[in-house]
């Protein structure tokens, strides 16, 4: 039989493992039904009728066990490593696995409320990669359904250059810290590329004849969806790139001071950026109570999708310059192509119908009020 301690009650028993087990409940009866339960579950287990349970363990072990096997092998190692030292491993270290359900989950949430949504889902994303691979591991019975805080996914609160007249302030000032950062920039600006596709680029994936860049490395490793795609030479940067070409003449296109590949931190990305913001006389914004650059280097990335879309062009097509493996994450730049259906307005021949005819609102009203008098004088007379 269960037994009660303090103000909770506790259901015990041993397990197919021959160890004791026990766990506490608020009410008797709920310790008895599941102590009976795992009683039953123990004898199926043991007459081949059931699996065993897993063996417990802590999320702490968890932890360890995800960075040493799957983080290594991953682009966004640092960034699952910040995550476990700073929010799960705090929060949840302490449960054993099997106790990271529903509850737990909520109760994380909720400690975060003061965070953006996307960056709690992006937590919880990769607490359920890492409950996944416990039950791969067979630590762990059954993935408890984690539901992640609703965030819009159409949001228009990005980041852009968003004139032709910012763009040229931003790329004049750039100019003033040498041509490799005004080529970057410029590059940046005009193919969407990312920081570590930019620095992972070389002169042999630049074809000037079919005016193509190949875009199949980042930072250290492949680009961040896996899959080499293709990114045309605009003319805005064709002339620019090819005087680079012609000065620049080692494998990488941008190298750092000793021709090596830029880093994630490399100065172009972060301080001279800032710099140059600076000088093209580009405010800062304050956000949660500090103030911050409103512009980054992944800015740029949204200024060549919007600036695409402003000038007409294709999204479709879009997607496949920017890698985009879903449709949906190229759309949130659609709201910025106003004039996009004005070719389709007569797309349909109109059908004229007696019940297609336009009436002026004030005769519309009068009609109406006709229909009520005759109405009354129908009712009248009968």
């Amino acid at each position: 039989m269960s037994s009660w301690h303090g103000r909770a009650h506790r259901a015990r028993w041993t397990d197919e493992h021959g160890k004791r087990q026990s766990r506490t409940f608020h009410h008797k009866r709920d310790a008895d039904l599941f102590e009976q339960r795992m009683k039953v579950r123990v004898q199926e287990v043991r007459h081949g009728l059931r699996a065993a349970l897993p063996v417990d363990r802590p999320f702490d072990e968890l932890c360890d066990t995800w960075l040493k096997n799957r983080a290594s092998q991953k682009r966004s190692e640092k960034h699952d490593k910040s995550i476990i030292r700073a929010h799960l491993r705090p929060a949840l270290g302490k449960l054993k696995v099997r106790d990271v359900g529903v509850e737990a989950v909520d109760r994380f949430v909720r400690e975060r409320s003061h965070l953006d949504k996307k960056t709690v889902g992006n937590h919880l994303t990769l607490l359920v990669s890492m409950l996944n691979y416990a039950h791969d591991l067979a630590w762990l019975e059954r993935v408890p359904r984690i539901r992640k805080p609703r965030v819009p996914f159409f949001s228009t609160d990005f980041a852009f250059l968003r004139t032709a007249a910012e763009i040229q302030r931003f790329l004049v000032a750039a100019r003033e810290e040498g041509e490799h950062i005004f080529v970057l920039y410029a590059a940046a600006v005009y193919t969407g590329m990312r920081a570590g596709e930019l620095a992972g680029l070389h002169w042999d994936d630049v074809n000037f004849d079919r005016r193509l860049i190949t875009v199949q490395r980042s930072f250290g490793g492949p680009t961040k969806a896996d899959e080499v795609r293709y990114v045309p030479i605009v003319d805005a940067l064709l002339p620019h790139l090819r005087a680079w070409r012609l000065r620049h003449p080692g494998a990488l296109v941008f190298a750092n001071e000793r021709g090596t590949m830029l880093g994630p931190s490399a100065r172009p990305f972060q301080e001279i950026l800032h710099r140059v913001l600076e000088r093209a006389g580009f405010q800062k914004v304050t956000r949660k109570g500090k103030e911050r650059w409103y512009i980054t280097f992944h800015s740029l990335r949204h200024t060549f999708a919007s600036h695409w879309v402003m000038n007409g062009g294709d999204l479709f097509k879009l997607q496949k310059v920017l890698g985009h493996k879903s449709a949906q994450m190229t759309l949130r730049y659609a709201h910025l192509a106003p004039h996009a259906f004005e070719a389709d307005h007569g797309r349909f021949e109109v059908i004229a119908t007696a019940s297609a005819v336009v009436v002026p609102m004030r005769d519309a009203a009068s009609a109406q009020n006709r229909r009520a008098d005759e109405l009354a004088a129908v009712n009248g007379n009968a």
